[in-house]
């Protein structure tokens, strides 16, 4: 029954704090920079091979990338974090001002803070969290689902870089339906278009190379 209770109440405070709308652009912008960001170095290492076959071996891939993808991971979620709290204060110092609701808590126990918070603060503090979480933990996953292939294998070779590339396809072809999903339609032109992104990334890429 607590956890039933639980639920119902992250649920509510969701609505509250219009969690749902910011968790997915979240989810789907740090996710796809994660994605191309992965594209980019998988590609890198893909034109150094090519030049030079026996110089990299799979875990080099799977260092730089994981590394990479903790980097933005913490990275968005510390700076979601901080830009998300001083947000929701904004908000939360607003909406007292347009209330002309008084501000006490200075004057309450610390040990019963907590209880005395107004649930619509309660709720913006709750966001703030589950916003930076998803602020912080989409990249780590763009970025992390591309490098599965380079756990196979004690030497590197073509088909690491074939399959990373056919599911970073896939990843992004997924992005373009949720995009799709949320806007009513047109799942297919936002794939395209993603899958476009992926392209652009490899010829610039290649091109950097040469």
């Amino acid at each position: 029954m607590k956890i039933k209770k639980f639920i119902q109440q992250c649920k509510s405070y969701g609505k509250m704090a219009d969690l749902g709308e910011i968790a997915r652009r979240k989810f789907f912008n740090n996710c796809f920079d994660g994605a191309l960001t992965c594209a980019g170095i998988v590609s890198g290492v893909f034109i150094l091979f090519l030049a030079h076959s026996t110089a990299f071996e799979p875990k080099d891939v799977l260092i730089t990338g994981f590394a990479t993808a903790l980097a933005i991971g913490i990275s968005g979620l510390w700076g979601a974090f901080l830009s998300e709290e001083a947000e929701r204060k904004k908000k939360m110092s607003d909406t007292k001002k347009d209330m002309a609701i008084i501000d006490d808590e200075k004057e309450k126990d610390k040990n019963n803070k907590n209880k005395d918070k107004p649930l619509l603060e309660k709720a913006e503090g709750f966001a703030t969290i589950v916003a930076s979480l998803v602020d912080g933990g989409a990249p780590v996953l763009g970025s992390s689902l591309p490098l599965i292939p380079f756990f196979f294998g004690i030497t590197l070779d073509f088909m690491h870089f074939i399959f990373s590339y056919l599911i970073l396809v896939a990843l992004l072809i997924y992005l373009g339906v949720y995009l799709g999903k949320i806007s009513g339609g047109g799942g297919v032109k936002y794939a395209i278009h993603l899958v476009t992104a992926g392209v652009v990334t490899l010829l610039v890429s290649i091109l950097l190379g040469i």
